[in-house]
């Protein structure tokens, strides 16, 4: 059994995630699924012994079917936020590295995910108008716009 790096002390939780940032025609692929009213980005929690770049590519490979390449680190993002759902009344704090993946020129996807017992469903959403949809991260709306050739350390604090 892989165990991810982070933990859950009293009411404060803790992960170290890596992220994908995949980018087909003008759209970027986000994760969803009936139990949340949001979207999310494709990714999830490195394994202890794992490097975040092996993480990204396990886990966009389990939730789109499809092998993406590394093309290189975007963002370090810090987040802290108050945990709802599964993590409800905890304060959580994520260190997640953004990876921008190789486009393969398709948005072909071959997706059979689930997280915690629900489907997981894949959307492209246009990056010009990431503004009208509940979508996490949030600072995908203008970062995106202008993907600088370096990397960006990014911190969030949401509600």
């Amino acid at each position: 059994m892989e165990y991810d790096c982070g933990f859950t002390k009293r009411n404060k939780w803790f992960r170290y995630r890596a992220a994908a940032i995949i980018i087909e025609n003008g759209h970027v692929l986000f994760a969803g699924n009936e139990r949340e009213s949001y979207y999310y980005s494709i990714g999830g929690g490195v394994h202890i012994g794992e490097s975040a770049e092996e993480a990204v590519k396990r886990e966009v490979l389990e939730e789109t079917g499809v092998e993406y390449e590394v093309e290189r680190l975007a963002f370090i993002h810090e987040n802290f936020f108050d945990g709802d759902g599964t993590l409800e009344g905890r304060e959580c704090h994520e260190i997640a590295l953004y990876f921008l993946m190789k486009p393969r020129g398709t948005q072909e996807l071959n997706s059979n995910s689930y997280t915690q017992g629900v489907k997981e469903n894949m959307y492209w959403l246009p990056i010009d108008k990431l503004n009208e949809y509940r979508a996490y991260p949030t600072f995908f709306r203008e970062k995106l716009k202008d993907l600088k050739n370096e990397i960006q350390h990014i911190i969030t604090y949401q509600d």
